[in-house]
């Protein structure tokens, strides 16, 4: 029934029917899944003795009187009590929390970054994480963070979990292996993780050096946007998400599990590894999502619509309407808007704005904003395509078009984003980012009908 994975003892379900690589298609599903026959109760949660002497636990995402409660029931070896023990205050200077407002760091201007190049120091997922924003608030559980991820080693007997927030993990080079108390999932370019709050993992390094970026919601969870008069098809479709299938690990070997909590980190020492869920049922999970299937949908006949409606997930705010996050992919498609303008207009708005990209060229920036580059446009702030992008666009013979080699993201808050001091002064800024829109020229000159 069992086979096995990764270089530990780490024992994984045959993938059941409608699972496809050890994994289970469908965004806010109420899975289920066991890596032993029988282990998984059925009928009811907690059952008086659970089978193969596994202890039941319950992990909730959200309050039990929320309106559709998301929880997992765990089966597992150990309870989680005895993964936790006495914690020692510990450091991760890179990785910061909001509020994080500097007095000697504006944080207002259009920013953009070169890639955050790797060193020859070995980084794990938690000395490799780099700061690059913070908004909102951590501790009142609004707003969010961005980071930059670099990746050389695995942890090795090392566990983390966040008690402040999910990620949501971007790759742009490299590929890693999540290894959950839920299970396994395998992450490369052109594909996203989302990883719950409070959810125990490890992360290995298949491919390397690795680097990406992460999006830390403290907010509420991310989900599948309204679609309004878009309707059922398009867009990011729920079977495209994959929630991994059961996995556990039974290993007695010192360990440490390290926690973030209100944006501090926190380590204790265990006797075993905490990976040890044999089964497991909810609608609390991570997934793995391929960027490749997002189906864009756009103008067929003039203008340029709103970057919402290239959202791929949203995390609500208490303000219908207004997101705490929503991660929105710039992907190829085709352009077939006529008389039309068809890059990005110039503007300003009360989101603030953190793109990267993937890779290729992002068609506002043809120049300068390269693979694992970051820029920021920061709440009213205007901005736009630069000069080369504008009269290129409003010269082009307009036929149909397709953009192609290019995929950019961007983490958008109703938050100002609050630069932190290793954007500020470490990470490789373009100083000369801002000069991009100095070759404008004045057009207008009173003729009228003169375009």
């Amino acid at each position: 029934m069992n086979k096995q994975t990764s270089d530990h003892n780490l024992q994984q379900a045959v993938s059941p029917v409608g699972t496809v690589e050890g994994y289970m298609p469908g965004f806010g599903n109420d899975f289920e899944t066991e890596a032993l026959p029988g282990a998984l109760p059925q009928g009811m949660n907690s059952p008086q003795k659970v089978n193969y002497g596994l202890y039941g636990e319950q992990v909730s995402g959200t309050a039990f009187t929320d309106v559709r409660p998301e929880r997992t029931w765990c089966y597992r070896i150990r309870p989680s009590v005895k993964h936790s023990h006495r914690y020692t205050r510990i450091d991760l200077p890179h990785w910061q929390s909001a509020p994080n407002v500097l007095p000697d760091v504006a944080s207002l201007g259009q920013y953009r970054w070169d890639p955050v190049p790797h060193s020859d120091t070995p980084l794990t997922w938690l000395t490799g994480m780099r700061t690059m924003t913070t908004a909102g608030d951590v501790n009142t559980q609004v707003g969010m963070a961005s980071h930059i991820y670099l990746v050389t080693k695995s942890m090795v007997d090392q566990y983390f979990y966040s008690a402040d927030s999910e990620l949501l993990v971007v790759p742009q080079e490299g590929r890693l292996r999540f290894c959950t108390e839920l299970g396994i999932i395998d992450l490369e370019p052109q594909e996203i993780a989302i990883l719950p709050r409070g959810l125990v993992y490890r992360v290995e390094l298949l491919d390397g050096p690795a680097r990406g970026f992460v999006c830390e919601n403290y907010g509420q969870k991310f989900e599948l946007p309204g679609r309004g008069p878009i309707g059922a098809n398009c867009m990011a479709n729920p079977r495209d998400f994959k929630a991994p299938v059961a996995a556990f690990e039974d290993r007695e070997v010192p360990s440490t599990l390290t926690i973030k909590w209100a944006g501090q980190f926190h380590e204790t020492k265990i006797d075993q590894s905490p990976l040890d869920v044999v089964a497991w049922h909810g609608n609390y999970a991570p997934y793995k999502y391929d960027l490749k299937t997002y189906c864009p949908v756009g103008a067929i006949l003039f203008d340029h619509p709103d970057p919402s409606i290239f959202t791929v997930l949203t995390a609500p705010s208490g303000q219908p309407g207004t997101a705490n996050i929503d991660f929105v992919l710039f992907r190829e498609r085709w352009l077939v808007a006529e008389d039309t303008f068809r890059p990005p207009w110039y503007h300003k708005n009360i989101m603030s704005e953190l793109m990267g990209n993937i890779y290729g060229q992002y068609d506002a920036k043809p120049q300068g904003f390269v693979p694992g580059g970051v820029s920021l446009h920061n709440m009213m702030l205007p901005h736009g395509p630069d000069r080369d992008a504008f009269e290129g666009a409003s010269n082009a013979e307009l036929g149909p078009e397709k953009l192609d080699n290019t995929m950019s993201f961007m983490f958008e808050t109703r938050f100002p984003q609050h630069l932190t001091e290793f954007a500020a002064n470490e990470a490789p800024l373009q100083d000369n980012y801002i000069d991009c829109w100095t070759s404008l020229e004045k057009k207008f000159d009173g003729t009228p009908g003169k375009k």
